[in-house]
């Protein structure tokens, strides 16, 4: 499954760490790909996307339009 989740809160390439981290802890082979400028997280992923959004929720991140 690919999703792609506009992430309004990443600065910097630490907060792309973060989140591709935060992923890979979930599930290592996920394809994870952080666009700071655009503010953008792909995730090439065979989990939930509710499971993706929630590892990036508990990582500190707000998605937009996801409480």
């Amino acid at each position: 499954m690919s999703l792609k989740m506009k992430v309004p809160d990443i600065t910097c390439d630490d907060c792309a760490k973060k989140i591709t981290d935060s992923i890979h802890t979930m599930e290592p082979d996920a394809k994870v790909d952080v666009d700071v400028n655009s503010k953008t997280v792909t995730v090439d992923s065979k989990a939930s996307e509710e499971s993706i959004k929630q590892v990036i929720v508990a990582a500190g991140y707000k998605i937009e339009g996801y409480q």
